[in-house]
Parts: C-alpha cells; structure tokens; sequence
C-alpha cells in the first residue's frame, strides 16, 4: 500500500475522532464550571454576610399589653314559657283560625270544635231537668198533703214518712239534673278553645275536620318574651357565674348582641362533658325566634401578651416573619406566630418577639 493511501486513512480517522476529543473536552469543563472549580472558595471559619440596616426604615415596637380574655358557649334560643294547646272534650275540629308564625293575645279565639253533639248532650240534661223539676213538685204537692193529714191522724206516720222521704230524693233528682246541665253547658264551652296566654304560634299539629282527642296537640305558642338562651358552660366557669349576673350573648344568624341576664345554673354538672346548663334570658326582640343558635360570652379573666402592629408582618405561603432591630442597627429576619386580632392594626403574637423590641414597619424593608 502507497504512503499517500496510508496518510489518507489516518487523516480520515483523526476527522472522526477529534470531534469526540473536543466534546468530551467539554463536557469536562462544564461539569468542573458548575463544580466551582474556577470560582474563589472561602476558607473554612470565614464568612461575608450581607450586613442590612435599617437606615430611614419607620419601625414599631412590640408592647405587652393586659387584656381581659372572653370564652364562648355555644347554646340554642328556648322560651321558658311554652305551651300546648289541647282540646278536653272528643270533637271534630270545625275551624282553626291562626296558623304559624301568628302572634296571639291572651283570650284570642284559636279553635273551634263541632257542637252538634255537645247541644245534644245539653238538649238532653235540659229534658232531664224538666222531667226531675216536675217530680220534685209532685212530691213536694204529697208531702204537703199528707203532712196536713197527718196532723189530723187522717193518715198514718209510716205514709207520712214516705212521702217526705220522695221529696228528699226528688229534691236529690233535681240537683242532679242541674248539675248535669251545668256540666252540659261547661263542656259546650269548650267547643271555643281560646289562647292562655299571649304569644307566637310555632307549631300546628291538626287541620279542620281531624277529630280531636282531650289531651292530643292541636296548636303550640311560645312566650316570646321568655325567649332565653340554654348553653352547657365548662364547669370551670360555670361555678363563678351568679344568678342576675348581665352577660352579653351574640346571635349569629341576624348579627347582633343583647344583654342577657342569668336566670338559672343547673345545679348538676353534665358527667360526659363536665359542664352545666346555664340558662340567660333575652330581651323581647322580634327578630329573635326560638331555636336560633346563639354564643354567650363569659369573663374567663385577664392575660397578658405581645402586641405587633400587622404592617410589620411579611408572609411567604403559610410562615410569618419580621424583620428585627438590633442594638448595632442591623436587622435580623425572625419567624413569628400570631393569634387573635386585637385593635384595628394590631395582632397578638405568640412567639418569636420580645417585648420593647422594635420592628421595620411593612413596605420599608429592602
């Protein structure tokens, strides 16, 4: 084989290699790059940390404050005053005049019962008092009679003696009878059932043409003036509460806060869940109904804790941090926790500050 040939090939094989050559060349001096092996290390106990100061920065300081801590019981709206409206006689219902929601007054007409049976009944001891009136004055028309023959031995004492006699149970008769027709007349008045007291109507358990039984449900009403709210208190507070004492109770439903006085502690603590029942009564307000879920506010006493102004507060996902004034000037960045918010701008703090320290007020920071 020629020289020329042989040189040919070689230089055909160095074309294929040295592109290799040069990536793995390369390869190395970017693996090495990214290693810092052509960046200055700092020796090991040496450091340059980016010193931040807080310059013209607005701070403000981290205040202990006293504030008197209020715990909640969770309770329903009941009225301590509630009644059933029941009729005492068997009858079909004619008519009822009030449907839920009503408010009624005392005395106002709520039901009417079929009377066809009760003026039967009425009709019925009328007649018997008729009939018991006129054998009373036949007997008492014998008695008199026999009573003058008597006298004059025309009839004998045994005659005599029965005819007083019939006249007692005559007169007996007849006082039976009238008081069958007053009871009559009693019963008839029962036909009108009329409210016993004033007060909303919640609930309506029969329609016109049910018969009704004595005892059986027909309407129920409520005192709204009796409304209270009822809520299990841990037994802790529970014991520091008086009769009288004037809580505040929040309603959620419509918004608003009412004064509630305390009428009854239950004197017997739940075993389950160590509490008592605590019952404080509302003022009259229409916007109140029974049932409502309401939230009493008891004094649980006084405690003490840090107070940060919120436009201190930076937050990156769920963690908070301040930026901290030290002595020299210098800032330091702290994880805080926070709590409950206090006045318009500030936040409780739970850790991570100090009392009296200051810190760079939000939108300031570098």
């Amino acid at each position: 084989m020629s020289v020329a040939k042989r040189m040919s090939g070689f230089g055909k094989m160095l074309f294929r290699v040295i592109p290799i050559i040069l990536g793995l060349v390369g390869l190395t001096f970017v693996i090495a790059w990214i290693s810092g092996v052509f960046t200055e290390k700092i020796p090991p106990g040496e450091s340059h940390p980016i010193v931040r100061t807080v310059g013209s920065q607005s701070t403000d300081v981290v205040h202990e404050v006293t504030k008197d801590y209020i715990q909640e019981a969770v309770g329903t709206l009941k009225a301590a005053n509630r009644s059933v409206v029941s009729s005492k006689v068997l009858a079909t219902i004619e008519q009822i005049h009030v449907a839920a929601g009503d408010f009624v007054s005392q005395g106002d007409l709520l039901v009417t019962l079929n009377t066809q049976e009760l003026n039967a009944r009425l009709n019925q001891a009328r007649e018997s008092l008729s009939g018991a009136q006129a054998s009373r004055g036949e007997a008492e028309s014998d008695f008199e009679r026999n009573r003058r023959l008597f006298r004059s031995d025309a009839v004998s004492r045994q005659e005599y003696e029965v005819s007083e006699r019939n006249l007692k149970v005559a007169t007996a008769n007849e006082r039976r009878a009238q008081q069958a027709v007053k009871e009559a007349e009693v019963f008839l008045s029962y036909s009108r059932i009329v409210a016993p007291k004033s007060g909303r109507i919640v609930d309506r358990n029969a329609e016109p043409g049910d018969t009704t039984q004595p005892g059986q449900p027909i309407l129920t009403l409520y005192d709204s003036q009796s409304l209270r709210l009822e809520t299990p208190v841990p037994e802790g507070l529970a014991v520091k509460l008086k009769v009288g004492q004037v809580l505040s109770v929040h309603v959620d439903s419509i918004d608003q806060s009412f004064e509630a006085t305390i009428d009854e502690v239950v004197p017997q603590a739940d075993a389950a869940s160590r509490s008592f029942l605590v019952k404080a009564s509302l003022p009259r307000n229409d916007d109140l109904y029974e049932g409502m879920y309401g939230r009493l506010q008891i004094p649980a006493g006084a405690r003490r804790h840090l107070c940060l102004a919120t436009d201190a507060i930076r937050r990156i996902g769920q963690l908070e941090f301040v930026d901290v004034v030290m002595e020299d000037g210098s800032l330091q960045r702290r994880l805080i926790k926070t709590g409950r918010l206090g006045m318009p701008g500030r936040v409780e703090v739970l850790s991570g500050v100090n009392a009296d320290e200051k810190v760079v007020v939000k939108g300031t920071s570098p």
